[in-house]
């Protein structure tokens, strides 16, 4: 899978990822670190890249442009913060997440569960 770290996670995350056999591409790879959230938006769609983020502005950025891509993985603030446990944590959730990542969706990792909104937001669906 293609990935795109964000700068709200550490460049080990996308370490991680290509130990892993993923094709992940941290912002500071493309000097993006201090971009704003639309111009990361924008390079993971260009790039047909999954974004990784901790930063919960790219589900309205989703949610106002009504886009199906780039589907979003938002760790949220209870999950594991560690790289190394933010790795562990995505890789144990991609088998569930894959169908859902390549269709378009929203999925947002918790240490406890996982929940999934396909794209576009705001079409009646409910997460699962």
């Amino acid at each position: 899978m293609r990935f795109l770290i964000d700068n709200a996670l550490s460049p080990l995350v996308a370490e991680g990822l290509q130990k892993a056999g993923h094709d992940a591409k941290h912002v500071r790879d493309y000097h993006l670190q201090a971009a704003d959230d639309t111009e990361v938006f924008l390079m993971a769609s260009s790039e047909n890249r999954i974004l990784v983020s901790a930063d919960t502005d790219f589900g309205t950025l989703l949610a106002l442009r009504q886009d199906r891509k780039p589907s979003v993985i938002l760790f949220r603030r209870t999950a594991r913060r560690r790289p190394n446990e933010q790795v562990s944590l995505l890789i144990g959730n991609l088998p569930a997440l894959e169908e859902p990542l390549k269709e378009g969706c929203i999925a947002v990792l918790e240490e406890t569960r996982t929940r999934i909104r396909l794209l576009p937001i705001g079409t009646g669906q409910t997460p699962d």
